[in-house]
């Protein structure tokens, strides 16, 4: 059997962002200087950053969601429920519970 060998690097997603206004592209470049990056790598650190922490499917996350439902009728208040006396933990001191000799 023949094996082939690549001496080539896989390629990766390019992404090329035309008609950038300038203010913003001079903030990126501003912002780039002063964490020491590329203005490149900047913005793949800011897309990273965002992107790892947006929800999927345009949503704002369910927490948000509810907020949106209650909000407008003034909030929910809801009694914290009664709760039992916890009860004290088994004794494993007795003699059924020693080892085996």
């Amino acid at each position: 059997m023949l094996a082939f060998r690549s001496t080539r690097r896989p390629t990766l997603p390019t992404l090329v962002i035309r008609n950038i206004d300038d203010t913003l592209h001079a903030r990126l470049k501003e912002y780039a200087a002063a964490h020491g990056h590329s203005m490149e790598e900047e913005v793949r650190r800011i897309l990273r950053d965002r992107l790892a922490v947006a929800p999927l499917g345009g949503g704002t996350g369910w927490v948000d969601a509810i907020r949106a439902l209650v909000e407008p009728l003034g909030g929910i208040d809801l009694r914290e429920p009664e709760r039992e006396k916890l009860r004290d933990p088994p004794d494993y001191a007795g003699p059924e519970w020693e080892p085996e000799a």
